[in-house]
C-alpha cells in the first residue's frame, strides 16, 4: 500500500520543481526570522534572492551540532514560542541535548511522514500496533504513536520497561504490528520462545529503528516471529522517526524528499557527490515551520540511489549506513560519546584519564563495559575501597550517559597509552555490512 501516491510516486522533474519552490520559501523564512542563519548567510555574501532552486543548494551554509549547541534551546526557532506546541530532545549527546521544536502543522506533517512509513511496511487502519519505543523527550514513542493514529490504526502505547505486560497485551489485544528497537524485538522474541507463546501471538509486522541493525538481525527476527521487519530512520533535530523507511524490497530507505532535501557530500571537501557515491548525509528541512534546519550534517556515512524502485516509489533511497564521521556510539537506542565518559571520570577521585569502552551484543542485547585505569594510590586499597570506587563510577556514568554499564577497574598502566589519538572504543558488534 502506498499512503500518498501523488507525492511518493511523482516524477523526478515534478519533485525537483516542488523542492525548488519549497527551498526558496524556507531560505526566505530563516533569513528573515532566524538571526543566526541571517548572519551565517551574510558572512558568505548571500541574500535570499540568490537561491532560486535546488541547483543553488551548495551556496548555503551547513548546520552542525555545534550550531545547535550555540543556539540552545530555541535560538534556531523560526517562529515565536507562542506558535510552538512541542519540544523533543535527543536521547544523549555531548554537551546539551539536540532540540527539536514543532508547530501544530509540524506535528501533522510528521504524522503524515510516519504514516507513509507504516503503510510502506504493510500496516493499515485494520492493524493493532504496539508502540514499544520510549515516550517523552525521545521522539520514538510519540512519533510512532501519532503516525499510527494518523493512519487510523489502533495504538497500544506500551513504551518500554515491562516486557511481560507487553506480551500480555500483545496476546489479549491480538496485536498485529509492533514499533520498537531491533534489539528489543529480539529480546521479546526470546521471551516468546521461552514461554511457549508463539502460537498465541498474531504479529505480522515490525517497524524498527533508533539503532543500527543488520540484515542478519532482520532475518533472525523474521524467522523467529514469522513476521516482516522494516527499518525506519529519523533524527530528533530534523523531525524524529519518519524521515525514511524501507519498502518490501529492502533496497534502501525511501526518504520523503518533498519534506527533506538530501545531499551526499565529501566530508573532507564539503562538495556534493553524485548518486551512488559514498559520503556524509546532509538534510535540509523543506516544510518544517518551528525549526527548519538548512543543510544539516547528520554525520552518517551512506549513499543515495535515485532510480525508480520496484515498489513504484520515486523517492531517493538511502543505502545501508557504513559508519559515522564522529565517534558517537548508539547503544540500546541511546547516543553515547566517549567524551561523556571521560568528563564523568575526570570528576571522580582515584581514576586516571585512561579508559576503554567495550561494546558487544550478547543474546541480541547491546552491552557496555567501561574499563577504567585507576591511580596508584587507589590500587593498593583494600577490596572494600575498590568496590566503593566501582560503584561511584557506575552511578556517575549512569547519570552521564543514561545507561547501566559494567565497570571494570584496571591496574595502573594496564591500558594502552598513546602520544597520538588514543583509541577509546572497541565495538565488537557487526553493525555495518
Amino acid at each position: 500500500m502506498i499512503w500518498n501516491e501523488t507525492k511518493e510516486c511523482m516524477s523526478r522533474d515534478e519533485l525537483a520543481s516542488l523542492q525548488s519552490a519549497r527551498l526558496v520559501k524556507v531560505v526566505n523564512k530563516v533569513y528573515h526570522n532566524v538571526e543566526y542563519y541571517r548572519k551565517k548567510m551574510q558572512e558568505l555574501g548571500l541574500e535570499p534572492g540568490d537561491i532560486k532552486g535546488i541547483e543553488d543548494i551548495e551556496k548555503l551554509p551547513f548546520t552542525t551540532y555545534e550550531d545547535l549547541n550555540k543556539t540552545y534551546p530555541f535560538g534556531l526557532a523560526a517562529v515565536p514560542t507562542s506558535e510552538l506546541v512541542r519540544v523533543h530532545a535527543s536521547s544523549g549527546t555531548t554537551g546539551k541535548p539536540k532540540i527539536g521544536v514543532y508547530t501544530r502543522r509540524d506535528i501533522e506533517v510528521w504524522s503524515e511522514c510516519v504514516a507513509r512509513c507504516l503503510s510502506m511496511a504493510g500496516i493499515t487502519r485494520d492493524d493493532i500496533i504496539q508502540v514499544g519505543y520510549g515516550y517523552g523527550l525521545f521522539t520514538g514513542g510519540l512519533g510512532a504513536h501519532y503516525g499510527a493514529e494518523y493512519l487510523g490504526a489502533l495504538v497500544l502505547p506500551m513504551s518500554t520497561g515491562n516486557t511481560q505486560k507487553l506480551l500480555d497485551m500483545m496476546i489479549d489485544c491480538k496485536a498485529t504490528a509492533i514499533a520498537c528497537t531491533p534489539s528489543y524485538l529480539l529480546h521479546v522474541a526470546e521471551d516468546i520462545e521461552k514461554l511457549g507463546l508463539l502460537d498465541k501471538i498474531k504479529l505480522k509486522t515490525a517497524i524498527c529503528g533508533a539503532e543500527p541493525w543488520t540484515d542478519e538481525m532482520r532475518d533472525q527476527m523474521e524467522k523467529r516471529l514469522n513476521i516482516k521487519a522494516h527499518d525506519i530512520y529519523g533524527l530528533t533535530e530534523i523531525c524524529g522517526p519518519g524521515v525514511a523507511c524501507d519498502c518490501e524490497y529492502h533496497k534502501g530507505l525511501h526518504i520523503w524528499e518533498d519534506h527533506f532535501l538530501p545531499e551526499i557530500i565529501d566530508p573532507a571537501t564539503h562538495k556534493d557527490l553524485p548518486a551512488g557515491c559514498d559520503g556524509e548525509l546532509v538534510i535540509t528541512n523543506l516544510t518544517k515551520e518551528g525549526m527548519p534546519l538548512i543543510r544539516y550534517r547528520t554525520k552518517d556515512l551512506t549513499s543515495l540511489e535515485i532510480d525508480k524502485c520496484e515498489c513504484g516509489r520515486t523517492m531517493a533511497r538511502i543505502q545501508r549506513f557504513k559508519g559515522r564521521t564522529d565517534d558517537m556510539l548508539i547503544i540500546r537506542g541511546v547516543n553515547v560519546f566517549p567524551s561523556q565518559v571521560e568528563a564523568a571520570l575526570l570528576n571522580i577521585d582515584g581514576t586516571t584519564p585512561h579508559y576503554m569502552l567495550v561494546v558487544d551484543r550478547v543474546d541480541n542485547t547491546d552491552t557496555l563495559e567501561v574499563q577504567v585505569e585507576i591511580a596508584e594510590k587507589v590500587f593498593t586499597d583494600e577490596v572494600r575501597g575498590l568496590e566503593k570506587l566501582s560503584n561511584e563510577i557506575h552511578n556517575k556514568l549512569k547519570s552521564a550517559i543514561g545507561l547501566n554499564a559494567k565497570v571494570k577497574l584496571v591496574e595502573p598502566n594496564g591500558l594502552v597509552h598513546s602520544d597520538g589519538k588514543t583509541k577509546h572504543v572497541i565495538d565488537k558488534r557487526k553493525l555495518y555490512n
